[in-house]
């Protein structure tokens, strides 16, 4: 693993910087912080105005003198003090006090995969920023496969796939480690700029920041396949006039149109397996890929990864918190490591 499990076990608190949505747990509380990585900023006086739910909610909505930022993007910190800044309000004062009770707080953070020093060292400034001695670094893919339950301390193959909203990871492990993994630079988001722009081309019609969501649950639970529904309807405004107005759209065209950015994905599967030893690839063709993250839950994604590799695949109970539950469990030593011996000789 990235940092040794008696190392996370001294650890007050984890966090896990996603693009799409930040989450904190408290050793002993549980998970206490789980809002969007959104600030909403007044350019005249640099005053924060909301953060998290609400922040997101004013997206596309704000006067010219406030700003909504998101200073996480593909998890990693793209602007430091106004992460610290998001992080202490989405902790508020109570939390915070207990928190600064702690003589020599620690705290883990998750990073992504290969992710370079410089983005390691802004996770670590971003915590030393909220009052923390010493920050352990764990790799998300480590820290996703132990939230969602897998046995990664055994010399047994498991594959995970952390769906994410910037960035897609994939990666087989084993004895606790990685044994190889891919980080592709397509997720949620590319989805839904896809389907955004197929609109605007297709049908002259743009969408509100807010309604990308909606057309993808309209696909419904198999929405991906051809059983999917036939059509949905969606309100947007018409390119050449402005005016408000509603489309019917051919769900097997958004289908199409999202296929590009997938196909990525299914690379990046095809590599890892490419790389692994036969041994760990037989081990995989029983026990399949564990889907996590927020965009695991991309109606028929499943299904889709199911004809292209042939694998076996599972969504985990509670996909878009597994990482920081992950981390939670290393924090409150559940987590057993297997005690490799060396041989006297």
């Amino acid at each position: 693993m990235t940092v040794s499990l008696e190392n996370l076990r001294r650890c007050h608190i984890a966090v896990d910087l996603g693009a799409a949505r930040t989450r904190v747990f408290v050793k002993g509380a549980g998970l206490v912080v789980d809002e969007p990585s959104v600030a909403a900023v007044n350019t005249r006086t640099g005053a924060l105005i909301a953060v998290g739910q609400f922040a997101e909610q004013m997206t596309g909505r704000t006067p010219d003198y406030i700003r909504v930022v998101r200073p996480v993007s593909g998890g990693t910190v793209v602007d430091i003090e106004m992460c610290q800044r998001m992080l202490r309000h989405l902790l508020g004062e109570k939390l915070r006090r207990t928190l600064r009770r702690k003589p020599r707080l620690r705290a883990a953070a998750c990073t992504p995969h290969d992710a370079d020093p410089l983005a390691q060292r802004a996770a670590v400034e971003t915590m030393v920023g909220l009052g923390a001695r010493r920050v352990e670094l764990v790799d998300t893919l480590i820290a996703a496969a132990v939230g969602c339950g897998l046995p990664v301390e055994r010399p047994e193959a498991t594959m995970i796939l952390v769906c994410g909203a910037a960035t897609t990871q994939v990666a087989v492990l084993s004895l606790g480690s990685i044994v190889t993994a891919e980080r592709i630079p397509v997720g949620g988001e590319a989805i839904d700029h896809a389907i955004v722009q197929h609109l605007r081309h297709q049908h002259e019609l743009m969408l509100p920041s807010q309604s990308v969501r909606p057309l993808q649950l309209a696909l419904s639970g198999n929405g991906l396949t051809p059983q999917g529904p036939e059509s949905t309807e969606i309100h947007g405004r018409d390119v050449a006039t402005g005016l408000a107005r509603s489309v019917h759209v051919d769900t097997a065209a958004v289908r199409d149109a999202i296929h590009t950015p997938l196909t990525a994905v299914l690379d990046g599967i095809g590599k890892v397996l490419r790389d692994c030893p036969p041994d760990l690839v037989a081990d995989l063709a029983d026990r399949g890929i564990m889907m996590v993250g927020g965009s695991a839950l991309l109606p028929g994604l499943d299904h889709m990864l199911v004809n292209a590799t042939g694998m076996p695949v599972h969504i985990a109970e509670r996909p878009d918190v597994c990482a920081v539950l992950g981390l939670g469990a290393m924090l409150e030593g559940k987590i057993q490591p297997l005690v490799l011996d060396p041989l006297a000789g």
